[in-house]
């Protein structure tokens, strides 16, 4: 899943965004309002979730939310503010925040705020992702394979082959290009070396391979990769 974190203050963000990725998000962290927007309008990546921090140059984050939702978009936004004030509690959720939390905070219930918001919200996953013979489960952050005799076996990924191995099961039998898995899989600020889809992918073939599963994922010479049920 990937979050847009606009937060301003560098120490608060960068510990937002080191939580978030040891969490299994991909996060693009930005520190002002003109830059969140930007990324916003963008159409070559998709972002799960948001948190906006309501005092940040350029545009504020109760102006991101208001331009956010003029263009009816619904991505669940969670507001930060030092501002505790009802006044300011009921402008920021008329103003299209799904939450609100007070500065300052604990990172577990950050946390717990952000898994609150996906259950809640139509437009992202349920708690778990079951394809074929395959289970991910958001909540223990674990792959499983059910074996031909009916038992679960846990496979163990890294933060990138597991948002990688959920990409793909979200697109099963598709053609999907490394441009398109780069977009969306990896920061915007990240220093990716041309051939990092292509090396993550070995990586999870051979994990799937210890599993008697590393035919799922087909490369297609010259077009890109398929999560390929008919294997």
């Amino acid at each position: 899943m990937r979050i847009l974190l606009v937060e301003d203050e560098p120490n608060l963000g960068a510990a937002i965004a080191r939580t978030l990725k040891h969490h299994k998000y991909i996060v693009d962290w930005v520190k002002n309002g003109n830059d969140a927007w930007s990324y916003l309008e963008s159409n070559w990546t998709q972002y799960t979730l948001a948190i906006f921090d309501w005092l940040v140059p350029g545009l504020s984050g109760i102006e991101l939310l208001k331009k956010l939702r003029a263009k009816n978009n619904p991505l669940p936004v969670l507001m930060l503010t030092a501002r505790d004030r009802m006044e300011d509690k009921v402008t920021g959720l008329d103003a299209g925040a799904d939450d609100y939390l007070i500065k300052p905070f604990g990172m577990a219930e950050l946390l717990a705020r952000l898994r609150a918001l996906q259950r809640r919200s139509p437009q992202i996953q349920p708690q778990q992702l079951k394809l074929a013979n395959m289970s991910l489960d958001y909540g223990s952050q674990t792959v499983y394979h059910l074996t031909p005799a009916g038992n679960q076996e846990k496979i163990l990924l890294t933060n990138k082959e597991f948002q990688l191995l959920e990409y793909f099961m979200k697109r099963p039998n598709q053609i999907v290009t490394s441009e398109q898995i780069r977009n969306q899989l990896w920061s915007m600020d990240a220093e990716s070396f041309s051939n990092v889809v292509a090396a993550q992918v070995r990586l999870l073939r051979r994990k799937l391979e210890a599993v008697s599963c590393s035919d799922l994922i087909e490369t297609l010479r010259g077009l890109g990769y398929r999560f390929n049920l008919d294997k």
